[in-house]
């Protein structure tokens, strides 16, 4: 039998109404200067002129992939891309973003054989037309997962250390360890990003920004509201019971990162949810992750008894 052949990348694209701007998205695909590559965009049920615009990028590149699915959100789209993806490495590409026509040639010239490769980006403002200055990383690589996370995942930076759109990850890597992205909640990178450090055995940093970003007032990310909050407290109970079993490293960064999502949530719930959002919080939990820092020992007092 015929061995299958495999691409070098798989680039998921997950497609909700955006034909304003997927044009742009496709385009910096196609502009690749390294061809080994599909793209697999799903169509998160789209009911503008999105699909059409997918299917006739199809019908001139048959590197480009449509997969069609009635509306079931971001996770679940992209849980479909990595489903039907063949190549050896997978990067995920929101299709209101673009690439780096360099983005593919400067990852493929990097890559031996991580398990993630991790890159930058800047971010575009649609209302003002300017472009931010990336934040460009020390190049490094790490033998665990778990010490670029602690030596990164707190650093200041434009661009959120969990964003999962700046990195290539093997897939072979994804499958055997079963990572996938939690769906119907938001924050989702929040929880995948973690637990693929964890489980990641060899990592490379590049210093070069490969991904735009484009801030528009109607994005997920900027739409904010209790289900958020609710989220996010859902998704800092499930790191904290990952985590605080394991042992054999440092946990300080992670146990400071998920105090920060608990912080976050109690800070920002409106008074009438909070009764409900203690309701759902794993407190005995947030007790143990609070204890590397006497400022975030404070918090948790404040938070549960205030």
């Amino acid at each position: 039998m015929e061995k299958t052949k495999t691409m070098r990348f798989s680039i998921v694209i997950p497609v909700y109404n955006v034909e304003k701007y997927l044009k742009d998205c496709l385009d910096s695909v196609l502009n690749q200067t390294f061809a080994d590559w599909e793209a697999i965009c799903v169509d998160d049920g789209s009911t503008d002129g999105s699909a059409a615009i997918l299917d006739d990028y199809a019908a001139k590149d048959e590197r480009l992939k449509v997969v069609r699915q009635a509306n079931a959100g971001l996770s679940a789209a992209r849980n479909a891309g990595m489903d039907a993806a063949k190549g050896d490495y997978i990067l995920f590409l929101d299709s209101d973003d673009w690439l780096e026509d360099n983005a593919l040639e400067t990852i493929a010239k990097a890559l031996q054989d991580e398990d993630l490769l991790c890159f930058s980006g800047r971010r575009y403002w649609e209302t003002t037309g300017e472009f931010n200055q990336p934040d460009l990383l020390t190049e490094q690589s790490f033998a665990d997962g778990m010490d670029y996370y602690s030596q990164n995942a707190l650093l200041r930076r434009d661009f959120a250390f969990v964003c999962v759109v700046l990195r290539a990850y093997k897939r072979s890597f994804l499958l055997e360890k079963g990572l996938r992205f939690k769906e119907g909640i938001f924050h989702e990178d929040n929880l995948f990003t973690p637990l693929a450090c964890y489980h990641a055995t060899k990592v490379k940093v590049v210093n070069a920004c490969l991904y735009d970003y484009r801030v528009r007032a109607n994005s997920i990310t900027t739409t904010d509201d209790v289900r958020r909050l609710r989220d996010l407290l859902g998704v800092a109970n499930e790191l904290a019971a990952f985590f605080i079993p394991k042992t054999g490293f440092d946990k300080t960064v992670v146990y400071r990162s998920i105090t920060h999502h608990y912080q976050v949530v109690f800070v920002n719930a409106p008074k009438e949810e909070r009764k409900k959002l203690k309701s759902l919080c794993d407190w005995k939990a947030y007790r143990t992750v609070s204890r590397t820092k006497l400022r975030h020992r404070f918090n948790y007092w404040e938070n549960r008894f205030i």
